[in-house]
């Protein structure tokens, strides 16, 4: 899916300055076992309290999620808040598509777009997903 080039940099530039980008690896418990494990968290969101500013961003890119957070006593927002978040895969294509316009999140980006290349490592040899799909005949 193509995005146009004005279309990616508004969003682009929205995200600059209304999103989060986040890329960690934190320490997760495992269900009746006493070690944990390293997960990746690989997310991008823009939270902001215009509804359809964040509508048009999910329109656009077409992956995501959005939801509402009302404001509560310990929260010192006045007004409802929208997120638009994604991760991961998702997060991936995003980073791909805002990655020529972007500014300040820009080494963030940077960091998703390095996770997930290459795609696919097969016997110490850098493939595509397609070409390790292809070759253990799962297409």
């Amino acid at each position: 899916m193509e995005i146009s080039g004005i279309y990616a940099a508004y969003i682009a530039g929205l995200f600059d300055g209304e999103g989060c980008v986040t890329y960690s690896k934190t320490p997760k418990k495992r269900k009746g076992k006493k070690k944990d494990y390293k997960t990746w968290n690989i997310r991008m969101e823009i939270s902001m309290t215009d509804e359809s500013t964040i509508r048009y961003v999910h329109d656009v890119l077409k992956v995501g999620t959005v939801c509402i957070r009302k404001p509560t006593k310990s929260w010192t927002g006045k007004k409802t808040q929208w997120r638009w978040r994604c991760s991961h895969r998702d997060a991936y294509y995003v980073a791909k598509v805002l990655w020529p316009f972007a500014q300040t999140k820009l080494h963030k980006i940077e960091q998703i777009i390095d996770h997930y290349t290459p795609d696919y490592l097969m016997n110490d040899k850098v493939v595509s997903l397609q070409q390790y799909k292809e070759s253990m005949n799962l297409e």
